[in-house]
């Protein structure tokens, strides 16, 4: 399984489309503890891994990620990141 930003020049079929969340709650102790965004990153790849496995897909590529910080009015802040792709698997020619 291989993961890509860009498209993919060989002949493949695309399978369909993937997306994942994931998020992470600030405490009031770190309220700027920013670098929790690198984990939720990581989690985010694999639960689009994992979707594009169950397409029986060989890779999952134009893979783009969107970071957001939430606020809510009583509650701490989130980190929240949403990432998705195209998955596709090879034509063995």
């Amino acid at each position: 399984m291989f993961m890509s930003t860009g498209s993919y020049s060989q002949s493949h079929i695309v399978k369909g489309v993937v997306t994942a969340t994931s998020h992470t709650m600030l405490t009031s102790e770190k309220p700027d503890d920013f670098d929790r965004f690198d984990d939720l990153f990581e989690e985010t790849k694999q639960k689009l891994f994992q979707k594009a496995a169950a397409m029986d897909g060989d890779g999952v590529i134009d893979v783009s990620f969107n970071t957001e910080v939430v606020r809510m009015n009583v509650a701490p802040k989130f980190l929240v990141v949403h990432g998705f792709g195209t998955v596709i698997t090879m034509i063995n020619e």
